[in-house]
């Protein structure tokens, strides 16, 4: 049998369709699965179309490669990925490249590139996102990892992702585990994206409008700044009719799950210092909606105020558009943290177009976004940008309206209220902190800084006695 050019490992959906994807743009791919019943029923059904044929195990599909071998693994993270690249590592070549295309922690993908580093072998982790559509005619891609491996990647990787503007949303990220952490911020965003559209939902139905009133909202706004993936699989679930006629959406259970991405940006954050606020409260929020039984017995229990009137329309396009960015800049500001603590020396603007297409957070936004960081390489903060403070501080007054109204109608919005206190936190020149400071100093003598002082001078002070008696380093 004929050498492959590409060898995929794990065949669940995900993996099938990434399969058929390089079979599609002229790769010869032979495939494995840890059940091999699984692998012959896929080459059965698709290997008449095209170039794909099954390997029995791992070792059998080394041995179909051509060096430098290229493999991707498909497989859930954790202790099945350790497994397979041990093994792979005693069967592969200096020079060989294997890619993690799963949902890994970025911090085993970076001790995965060590360990495989040792023996030769280039070892990639590729954040992919886009669903199973996206994995089959084009995703958005983020590998990082062993730089060496690029060259023997790039061409089936930015063949098979998703194309805007004739450029393929996948690039290099970096070294270490860098491209699952840049995949890692993704999901954060989504998860703020999806808690933000969630409460633009909640509030027009507690406003009094219909299923079928709340997706013509969505589908309006569709065709303007929010335009969206997100926004258009809203428009289509909110239209989905059950057996009955009702809208399926209806008697959907309140309750949403999560796999872990999310909580593991909110940990990168607090490791890194860096307030995502907006991702933090979204990630707690499903938190809070798993409390189903609590919640049901709250309702009996806690009042709340008579039902309001709900928020205008155009308000709440203003309120969702400004959280949206505001959950875009705490992502892209976690990555900067990231990018100077770990010496990774990511592009803001690269990231930002390379997912302009292909993944679940493609928006029209992210456009203005790679612009922003073109213009600005060095930007701090994604809402100094003039575009972007021009746009917030313009749509302030309706966010605050809806904010203010859903606060007084009892309807909850983490993301639009965190999102908010995050704006107004980042244009106060000052805060109280220099209180909560003075009593750390009080009652741990942390020591605080002083306005009239040079920065990094410390001081303490006895603050139960009178006078001036504080000291200086």
């Amino acid at each position: 049998m004929a050498p492959k050019d590409i060898g995929l490992y794990g065949l669940a959906v995900m993996g099938q369709n990434l399969a058929l994807n390089f079979a599609s743009h002229g790769y010869r791919v032979t495939v494995a699965n840890r059940t091999q019943k699984t692998t012959e029923q896929f080459v059965a059904e698709n290997g008449q179309e095209y170039d794909l044929s099954g390997a029995a195990d791992a070792a059998k599909l080394v041995a179909r490669l051509e060096p430098p071998r290229r493999l991707i693994l498909m497989v859930k993270a954790g202790a099945a990925v350790d497994a397979l690249t041990d093994e792979l590592i005693g069967l592969m070549e200096p020079g060989d490249v294997i890619v993690d295309g799963g949902n890994s922690h970025w911090q085993d993908t970076t001790r995965r590139v060590q360990a495989a580093a040792a023996s030769g072998i280039n070892f990639v982790g590729a954040g992919i996102s886009g669903g199973e559509q996206g994995a089959r005619y084009g995703p958005s891609i983020m590998p990082g990892g062993s730089p060496a491996a690029w060259e023997h990647l790039r061409d089936p990787l930015t063949s098979i992702a998703a194309q805007v503007d004739g450029e393929p949303c996948c690039a290099w990220i970096g070294p270490d585990g860098s491209g699952h952490f840049v995949k890692m911020v993704h999901n954060g965003i989504e998860y703020a994206d999806m808690q933000a559209i969630a409460e633009a939902y909640h509030l027009l139905r507690s406003g009094g409008r219909s299923v079928a009133e709340t997706a013509a909202v969505f589908r309006r706004w569709s065709s303007g700044p929010l335009n969206s993936y997100l926004i258009d699989i809203t428009v289509t679930i909110l239209e989905r009719e059950d057996v009955d006629g009702e809208p399926l959406i209806e008697k959907v259970l309140d309750t949403a799950a999560q796999k872990g991405t999310g909580r593991w940006a909110v940990d990168a954050a607090l490791d890194l210092g860096q307030p995502t606020t907006v991702i933090t409260e979204s990630v707690l929020a499903r938190s809070l909606s798993a409390l189903k039984d609590q919640r049901v017995e709250a309702s009996r229990v806690l009042a709340g105020p008579q039902t309001g009137t709900g928020a205008e329309e155009s308000d709440l396009e203003s309120a969702l558009l400004c959280t949206k960015i505001v959950g875009y800049a705490q992502g892209f500001m976690l990555i900067r943290a990231a990018s100077g603590e770990l010496g990774w020396t990511l592009d803001s603007s690269a990231i930002a177009s390379l997912w302009r297409g292909g993944c679940i957070i493609r928006a029209a936004l992210l456009s203005d976004i790679t612009r922003a960081f073109q213009r600005q390489p060095e930007l701090t903060n994604l809402l100094l940008d003039q575009h972007f403070a021009e746009v917030v501080g313009g749509a302030q007054e309706a966010w605050r309206r809806v904010v203010a109204g859903a606060v007084t109608d009892g309807v909850p919005v983490p993301a639009f209220s965190t999102g908010l206190a995050f704006y107004d936190g980042l244009r106060s020149e000052r805060l109280p902190a220099n209180l909560i400071q003075a009593q750390r100093d009080f009652f741990g003598a942390h020591t605080y800084e002083r306005i009239d002082r040079p920065r990094g001078s410390s001081f303490h002070t006895d603050w139960t006695t009178g006078g001036a008696n504080e000291s200086g380093s």
